[in-house]
Formats: structure tokens, sequence, C-alpha cells
């Protein structure tokens, strides 16, 4: 708020002056000035009276009446703006004030106001190419001037006045008057735009709001939802502490149940619905509203989305409980829908775990039937090995042979020394000595045989020898066979058990049932949630116009 600054007062200096001195002013000037300048209250005609005799110099009349009208200027409180523009009306005029009071005086003497616009403008006079200068010509503004002027006349009361009231107002009056109209200002602009704000506001907050309050209300088809959880459980297995750490807890099915939650949510869930139930079918009818409702021959984007829309899933991983609601017009379909759901639900569980059941007891079996072949053929080549050399135990018959060559050789070594002895007699019987060197004979021809049987029997392709060597590898291979069948029984078996343990069962803990009242639309929520959607949207596009506006101006 600005305020005007205040009137400069000036000093007059009273000097006496002497007719010739006196300013060059016609001598009716002064009854003009009274003319044209209002009183603001008649004076008291005094009587005229001689005034003493003094000696030296004596003012003029005129000179007396100047300076009482410049009192008179100077009580209506006239601003330090008004007196200087008063000075340069003056001096555009031709005039030679002695201070702004004065150039007040003479421009009313001579009729003019020096505050009226008209005054104001004339101070500058606009040059043909455009630019402003002062006016140069004094005797012609002069002229233009004095062509100006009026004559006094009779001003309607209730008319306003055109010239300035000459009235004593004091300053503070005049500062408060000012200050009260510019309160007026303020207060009017602040109400032109507190009602563009609720203008705004009403159309870009009231008139949505009020038109999705008629949607929800009037328009929205009603839809029932039914609700249903379920839970996917493992089955309890006693094999192993470790192994049934976790088998009891949302844990051990964590996997499992977000499975199922992305399957029931995909495309795939939908068109299965729609094959065995019939959900484009449903959503195509004609009593449900144009927002909700699909086309005549939807596309499967359109039916998905719609679907997505009206299923929700959510899955708990502190509990391990999938919670299901499917919305639809109608309760019994919506209820049909749920338990559609839970049966492809169940279908999934049981294929995800299946597979890999089934490949592990299937990897089991075959690594039995290899087990079992590969014994089968040791076993086999262990018998033909005994059957080529009509041998079963070849180490036995080298050692029977090592037994009977170191018998012989004793008795040899028995014969040899009776022998010696009976060849040491003087005159030595020829018969004994004779059957002596015949058992010789006998038992080295034996010992050549069997030591040749052992040479045969440890030497060669075909000696015993290496016969034992491959039968004792094919006893070998045969119990590595064994010890390799007995281990494909045992991943068998184990293989059967964590197929039994790795079984996964749907269980549903809540089934649903049709509701009687429809949940859906929420008239009252959805209606302050879009007045609260909208009045955001305004909010953060208003701030971001205030800002850039802001941003341009600055």
């Amino acid at each position: 708020m600005t305020t005007k600054p205040k009137a400069k007062k000036f000093r007059v200096r009273k000097e006496p002056v002497s007719g010739a001195d006196a300013p060059a002013k016609p001598v009716d000037a002064a009854p003009q000035a009274s003319a044209v300048r209002p009183d603001p209250a008649p004076r008291p005609e005094a009587k005229p009276k001689e005034p003493p005799a003094r000696s030296g110099r004596v003012d003029s009349a005129a000179q007396v009446a100047g300076e009482t009208d410049i009192e008179a200027i100077r009580r209506e409180g006239l601003t330090g703006r008004q007196l200087r523009m008063a000075r340069r009306v003056a001096q555009k005029n031709g005039l030679a004030p002695t201070s702004d009071f004065d150039a007040v005086r003479l421009l009313r003497a001579r009729g003019i106001d020096p505050f009226q616009r008209a005054s104001t403008l004339e101070l500058v006079v606009a040059e043909p190419d455009g630019k402003a200068k002062p006016a140069a010509d004094p005797a012609a503004q002069t002229a233009r001037s004095e062509a100006k002027v009026h004559l006094p006349q009779t001003v309607a009361v209730e008319k306003k006045p055109q010239l300035p009231s000459t009235e004593t107002v004091s300053p503070a009056e005049r500062r408060a008057a000012e200050i009260m109209q510019i309160q007026k200002d303020l207060s009017s602009r602040r109400r032109k735009k507190m009602l563009l704000l609720l203008t705004r506001l009403a159309f870009f907050v009231g008139l949505p709001t009020l038109i999705a309050g008629y949607y929800f209300y009037f328009v929205a088809t009603p839809m029932y939802s039914t609700k249903s959880e379920f839970l996917i459980l493992k089955a309890e297995n006693s094999g192993g502490a470790v192994g049934s750490l976790f088998s009891g807890t949302q844990f051990a099915t964590n996997q499992d149940a977000i499975a199922v939650q992305s399957y029931l949510t995909s495309k795939d869930a939908m068109l299965r619905l729609d094959q065995d139930v019939g959900f484009k079918a449903h959503y195509t009818q004609e009593f449900i509203d144009p927002i909700q409702r699909l086309p005549d021959t939807p596309s499967n984007e359109e039916a998905y989305k719609l679907y997505k829309q009206n299923i929700e899933i959510g899955y708990d991983p502190t509990e391990g409980v999938i919670r299901m609601e499917i919305m639809a017009a109608d309760a019994e379909t919506a209820a049909e829908f749920s338990r559609a759901l839970i049966g492809y639900a169940e279908d999934r569980v049981d294929a995800l775990s299946l597979r890999k059941r089934s490949n592990a007891v299937k990897d089991a079996e075959e690594g039995l039937i290899d087990a079992d072949n590969a014994r089968r053929e040791a076993q086999e080549k262990l018998v033909r090995l005994q059957q080529d050399g009509n041998i079963l135990d070849p180490q036995g018959r080298i050692a029977a042979l090592r037994t009977q060559i170191n018998t012989y050789e004793l008795q040899l070594q028995e014969k040899r020394l009776q022998l010696q002895a009976l060849l040491d007699n003087a005159r030595p019987n020829r018969a004994k000595v004779e059957g002596a060197q015949g058992d010789v004979r006998r038992l080295e021809a034996l010992l050549v045989e069997l030591n040749s049987q052992m040479t045969s029997a440890t030497s060669g392709e075909d000696s015993l020898a290496e016969k034992a060597v491959q039968i004792q590898l094919a006893e070998a291979d045969l119990a590595t066979r064994d010890l390799m069948l007995q281990t494909a029984l045992e991943r068998l078996e184990q293989a059967r058990r964590d197929a039994d343990t790795q079984a996964r069962y749907l269980t549903t803990s809540v089934e649903p049932v049709a509701s009687e009242d429809p949940s859906y639309p929420r008239k009252f929520e959805n209606t302050i949630l879009a007045f609260l959607i909208f009045a955001g949207a305004y909010l953060m596009v208003s701030l971001t116009a205030s800002i850039l506006r802001e941003q341009v101006t600055s």
C-alpha cells in the first residue's frame, strides 16, 4: 500500500514591494481567481478601514490579496506531488511563480486547474516519430490555455466538482480515507479472486465428482463377490529330522503357492475359464453398464483386461494361505467362477509335483535295470571261464600239484638215502639195490610229469594261473555288480519314498459361497475417492502453473 507524500509547506518572505516592482499581472486577476476558486466558506465582509499612515514603502492591494490566497492554499493540505505538478503547469503556461503555492494561485487566477488530467497530459507533446518531447513554444501554449479558459458558471450541486476542493482537510484524515479506499480495493480484489477460485473448483473438481457419484449411485451395475481361501500342503516326511525340518511349514510350499497365484492371474486360466464356464458370455450381457460390459465379440486381450480387474488373488507368506476374490454380475456365477478356479489350481499343483516325482522314480528304475543286466553279464562270464577249463577252482588244482610234488620229492629223497645205504655195504644185496633204484627212477619220472603239469598250469595263455586270474577278476566284477545292484535297489526305494513326500495337496479352507447382497460398487467410498483424485490433480496443476508463471515473470 502506497501513501502519498505529505505536502511541503513553503515559507514566503514578505517584503515591501513597490508598485513598480510588483509582478506584471492584470489588476482584475484577483477577482477572476475569487470567481473561479470556490472558497470553503464565505468570509464576512469587513468594513473598510483606513490604514494608519505609515512611513516608508506600502504594499499594494494586489500583493496583499496574493498573500491571502497563498495562505488559503497552504491550508488546503496539498501534497508535494501536486505542488510540483502545479509549478510545471505554470512554467508551461509562461508564468513566473515565486513558489509552488504561488503557482497554484496564478493558475487558478487564469482559470486553469493544475490537477486536471488534461493539464497534466499537455506537459508532454508527441513527436511524429513517436517520441515525446516537452512543449517548446510558451506563447502558443499560453494561447491554447487561454483558449481553454472557461468563464465562471453555475455548477450543479449533485454533480462532482471538477476543481479540487479547497476545504480544509487534515493530512491524517486524507491518508485514512486513502487507506480505506485501498482496503476496499483489496477486499474487492480478494472477493473477485475467491469467486474465480470457487468457479474453477466447481468446474474442475465439483462437476467431475458429481458425474462420478451419479455413475456409482445410478448407472453402475451391482457386482457380487465370492471369497475363498486355500493352501498348499506337503506330505509329511518321517525319514529324517533334517529333511522334515520345514516340511510342515509354509516355506516348504512357498514356490508352489507363488506359481499357482501366477497361473490363476494368467491368460491361460482366463481362456480355460471361458471355455468351461463362459466368462466372455457373462460379461457381454445387456444389463451390465457400458463401462464394465465387454463388446459383443471381445478379443482375448479385452477379456483378459476385464478378468484382471474382477479377480483379486493374494498370497500371505507368513501363513501360507492364498486368498481369492472374484466378482461377477450374478452371485451364483461368481461362486461358479471361484470353484472352477480352485479346480484349476489343484490341477496345477498336481502337475507341478507329478513331473518331479515321476522323473525321480523313472531314473531309479532305469538304474536298477542297468545294474541287474551288468551283474547278469558278470556272472555269465565267470561261469564260462569255469566251464572252458573244466576246473571250477584253478587255485585249488595248483595247490594240489604243489602238495603232490612236495610229497614225491620227500619220498624220492628217502629212496635215494636207502639206495645209498645199500650201496655202502661191501657186499650189498643185489635185489634190494635194484628195487631201491627202481623206486628212485619211478619217483623221478613222476616228479618230472608233475613239474611239467605245474609248468603248464602257471605259464602260458591257457595255464591254470591265467585262468585263475581271469576267474578272480570275474568274481571281483560279479561282487561289484552285486553291490551296484543293491545300491540301485536302495535308490529305487528312496526315490519312491521321496516321490511320496514330494506330493502336494491343495486344501480349501474357505469354500466359495454365493453372496446375497452386492459388494461393488462402494458408492460413497468411490465418490470420496474420486473427489480426492480430482482435487489432487487440480492442486498439482495449479501449483505447477503458479510456479511456471512466477518463473516467467521473475
